[in-house]
């Protein structure tokens, strides 16, 4: 856990960083939302519009509290805050992470609805059915014991919550080639077939409501952003924050790995049964 959490960490400094970059486009922290921040806090293949997906499947209302295990910088735990009016309580083992993703919050005005705290998403010292809903975006790829995850997940849901996994899955293509946004090699590196994921989430208890793989689209979407920076340059914040200058071949491995199925991205939404 401690080398994943090196991984993500980076050179420090993140906060600073996001907020350098932010003074230099021109950016108010006293008017930004949370779509401006997508381009790095939205740290997901598809970035916010397969955050929108998950608000969809979630079926949240304001009175809802939900859990994010893995939730980084808090993209997607803001974005369900702010359309919903749902609380959020996020896990990340990256303490850098939860620190910016707070400062990320306080400056869109969300801080009364999100919060972030450093833990291992197996085994988060939460109470039983702490949560009205969960989820996890691109988080599992890191953990290898699975089962202990989704284990975890079942026993923070009350009976009848909504749980959506949204994950970079093996693919029948080969091996990943690395250096990818997750892993720099395959040591760190933990990914789970379609059809081990359609066995782990029943074991642990969960009824699968529905599968969608995205894979396509998540190709497309490589493919769209890399023209967009070819066009207009990169975005004013990006993952390369905190990935520095490997992100550039991270981000080629992806379309590589999408185009020749090594990996699939797929949204698994489950309920805890009553």
């Amino acid at each position: 856990m401690s080398q994943v959490a090196s991984f993500y960490s980076g050179p420090g400094g993140l906060v600073a960083a996001i907020g350098t970059a932010l003074d230099a486009a021109g950016l108010s922290r006293a008017t930004l939302r949370p779509a401006d921040l997508a381009p790095v806090d939205e740290f997901h293949i598809r970035g916010r519009a397969a955050s929108l997906e998950i608000v969809e499947a979630l079926g949240l209302t304001a009175h809802s509290h939900v859990l994010d295990l893995g939730s980084g910088l808090g993209g997607p735990a803001r974005t369900l805050a702010e359309l919903t009016g749902c609380t959020v309580t996020g896990v990340d083992l990256t303490s850098e992470f939860c620190e910016a993703a707070t400062a990320l919050s306080e400056w869109t005005g969300l801080s009364s609805r999100t919060r972030f705290q450093v833990g291992d998403a197996t085994a988060t010292g939460l109470p039983d059915g702490a949560a009205d809903a969960a989820l996890t975006v691109h988080a599992a790829m890191n953990i290898s014991d699975k089962p202990a995850l989704y284990a975890e997940a079942f026993r923070l849901l009350r009976p009848g919550g909504r749980f959506v996994i949204y994950d970079v899955l093996k693919g029948e293509g080969g091996d990943v080639r690395y250096p990818v946004p997750w892993a720099n090699d395959p040591s760190t590196s933990f990914l789970a077939t379609p059809q081990e994921m359609r066995e782990l989430l029943p074991a642990a208890g969960f009824t699968v409501i529905s599968e969608v793989d995205s894979s396509d689209d998540s190709l497309a979407w490589f493919r769209q952003m890399r023209a967009s920076i070819e066009r207009d340059g990169p975005p004013a914040v990006t993952f390369a924050t905190f990935l520095g200058d490997a992100f550039g071949q991270m981000a080629a491995n992806q379309v590589t790995n999408l185009a020749e199925r090594r990996i699939r991205t797929v949204m698994f939404t489950c309920s805890r049964p009553f």
